[in-house]
């Protein structure tokens, strides 16, 4: 039998020793008391159990908690009063993020209108597009030259000031509100830029700011970790530390020199952080992208990914902000192992997660025209908590890095190490037939590995067949292009559009002749949005034929999926369709049911009607995306490359499940 750990007295601290404190931060006459007070009882275990975790060897650890909780009392005292309306729509409909209303949209401001004044102008075509969740890359003040696309941050409370001003963010988030559209911003907390104020500041020697980051005056002392850890950017060499003088110190730097980690085992830092992300959260962001949640804790001896405390972190944020701005959502951003990826999805901890598995099967798919893996993932992870949602996507502003579970590969009897090399040859165009026209990241000359970039319509053939002259191969890439796009927004999640691909925006390979973006490739697919292209397609008179017929398809895509409740949730259940090269799965929400069938191959296939009639419970149905009508019967045909979304029609022939 095991001892029990010895009980921890501090677990017992009461609450009531600090209300009458944290009640002096609202004033005598204050009517916000109430509310906060109420769901501080509610919320207080969840936050004091985590800091407990993260602090509790800390002498002063009572001290920091009363700071803690009175940074959350005053962003509830602050909070403006059309986001606390927010907030309490979002509490009688906690779950709104899993309607088939949903869609997203992803862009750099400067990329897609300029300016923040660009994207206000913009709102009227974000409406016509049907997006509800408006993405809005970096956009703090960053430093001038390379800054990681934005990813090193000088201050979390300004603008970049070639984009606007925070008052002008604000008025954003009010404008699009107004329109059902949610503010998604990024908040990068494993790091800060090497001249935000506090990294100036411990430049000067302030032991205080200093312990804000992982600092070491001695080389030695990196010792103990750096040998766990692995090279993020190959060509960067695998060393995370940086010489910084002054202060005349090794800083840890995960991600490039100019980018400083940040020391979350210090509860000032955290306190510290936590007071920035709500600031922002009462400027209207309804959204916090967590930047790299893996790399936010560090422990000597493990690879500092994926550590416990991480977790913690991000769940005492959770907890917090939910008494302070509860209607504000996580969406975690972790590019790891598929189960790593998923661990932080949670009630408790991010309520969204982007799904780069399923981004990352989708291509497996388009190059091997096999779906076995992909339908294991769906069969094995794709299924999250209640009060979770996935972000599926089929490309970022970042590379494509094959991260598919190794053990799925073998039990297929694929090689894992040779399926990648096989898919940076296919998306770099090296691949005989390949129809890609990507681009290699990161590329290592010794091991072949590297991650891709490209545009969704470069990488999935559009670039090579307008190069080529070749009409049929032009239209099985937008046949193909539109093909993934209906799994993404008829998959359970949030669809996440790119802007720009959905008119067919090719790479853009002027970034090599910039100075500051020229050593990353990644610049080739953050094109500038051509309004000129947008205002062709929506022209009266002909425009170009491929991108109107992209565009469309994909608005087409948007209102079926804004039509059908059963794409509601998260529910998925794949079906047998007999072929390696089809896949089909059942989206049902409630009385609610579709079926989505999808051929991955340029060749025409069938697959049998009666699978259709076991899972629909009919014997007609009518295709959503064609059409047309269709019954059950013998083997049902597929074009290449397409979708059917399948409605089930009342038939007395079949008896309902």
């Amino acid at each position: 039998m095991m001892d029990k750990a010895p009980h921890d007295p501090r677990a017992d601290f009461s609450l009531e020793r600090l209300l009458p404190r944290l009640k002096e931060r609202f004033g005598d006459s204050s009517d916000d008391w109430p509310a906060f007070r109420e769901r501080l009882h509610a919320h207080f275990a969840d936050a004091f159990a985590r800091l407990l975790g993260l602090y509790g060897h800390h002498y002063d650890f009572f001290w920091h908690l009363e700071q803690i909780l009175c940074a959350a009392a005053d962003a509830w005292r602050d909070r403006p009063a059309a986001l606390r309306a927010i907030d309490d729509e979002h509490a009688a409909a906690p779950n709104w993020f899993e309607s088939n209303a949903q869609i997203g949209a992803v862009c750099y401001v400067d990329r897609f209108a300029g300016t923040l004044a660009g994207i206000r102008e913009a709102v009227p075509y974000l409406v016509e597009l049907g997006v509800t969740y408006l993405h809005l890359m970096p956009l703090f003040r960053s430093p001038p030259g390379e800054n990681d696309g934005g990813y090193a941050v000088s201050d979390y409370r300004q603008v970049n000031p070639a984009l606007g001003t925070m008052g002008e963010l604000e008025q954003l988030a009010g404008e699009l509100r107004r329109h059902g559209i949610a503010l998604v911003v990024d908040f990068v907390f494993n790091h800060t830029a090497d001249d935000h104020p506090w990294a100036l500041a411990a430049k000067t020697g302030d032991p205080h700011y200093q312990a804000y980051y992982w600092m070491f005056a001695d080389k030695a002392e990196t010792r103990q970790f750096q040998p766990s850890l692995r090279a993020i950017f190959p060509d960067r060499g695998s060393d995370h530390f940086t010489w910084v003088d002054p202060p005349g110190k090794w800083v840890w730097t995960t991600f490039n020199r100019y980018q400083w980690d940040l020391n979350f085992s210090n509860p000032v830092l955290f306190r510290r952080m936590l007071e920035e992300l709500l600031f922002l959260a009462n400027r209207g962001v309804q959204v916090l992208r967590l930047d790299a949640v893996p790399f936010i804790w560090k422990r000597a001896g493990t690879p500092c990914e994926n550590l416990p405390e991480a977790h913690w972190v991000i769940q005492a944020f959770n907890a917090l902000v939910r008494i302070a701005a509860p209607s504000l959502l996580f969406k975690s951003e972790a590019i790891v192992h598929p189960n790593d990826v998923a661990a932080y999805i949670g009630p408790g901890e991010a309520q969204l997660s982007y799904n780069p598995t399923l981004m990352v099967e989708l291509w497996n798919a388009l190059a091997t025209r096999e779906t076995d893996m992909l339908r294991l993932y769906f069969d094995q992870r794709f299924h999250t908590e209640p009060g979770t949602a996935w972000i599926n996507y089929l490309r970022s502003h970042d590379d494509i890095g094959w991260g598919f579970a190794d053990e799925d590969a073998w039990a297929l009897g694929i090689n894992p190490g040779d399926h990648r090399r096989f898919l940076n040859d296919f998306y770099t165009g090296r691949f005989p037939g390949s129809f890609a026209r990507g681009l290699p990241f990161q590329e290592n000359a010794e091991t072949g590995d590297c991650r891709i970039s490209g545009t969704q319509s470069s990488l999935i053939g559009i670039e090579k067949a307008l190069l080529d002259g070749n009409d049929h191969e032009l239209d099985l890439a937008i046949r193909r292009m539109l093909l993934v796009n209906a799994v993404i927004m008829t998959a359970g999640g949030i669809p996440l559009i790119y802007l720009g691909d959905e008119i067919g925006q090719l790479n853009d390979y002027g970034f090599a002749d910039d100075p500051p973006r020229a050593a990353d490739n990644r610049w080739a697919h953050r094109p500038e949005f051509d309004w000129g292209r947008l205002g062709q397609i929506r022209s009266k008179r002909r425009g170009p034929k491929p991108w109107r017929r992209i565009h469309d398809g994909i608005k087409a895509l948007i209102a079926l999926r804004k039509s059908q409740p059963a794409l509601a949730g998260q529910s998925l259940t794949t079906f047998p369709t007999g072929s390696r090269h089809l896949l089909g799965y059942v989206r049902q929400h409630g009385k609610d049911r579709l079926l989505l069938a999808f051929n991955l191959s340029e060749h025409r296939l069938a697959f049998a009607g009666a699978e259709l009639r076991l899972h629909g419970s009919a014997y007609r149905f009518r295709d959503l995306i064609g059409g047309t009508e269709l019954a059950a019967e013998g083997d049902v045909a597929m074009a290449p490359y397409q979708a059917l979304c399948l409605m089930p029609l009342a038939d007395d022939r079949i008896a309902p499940q």
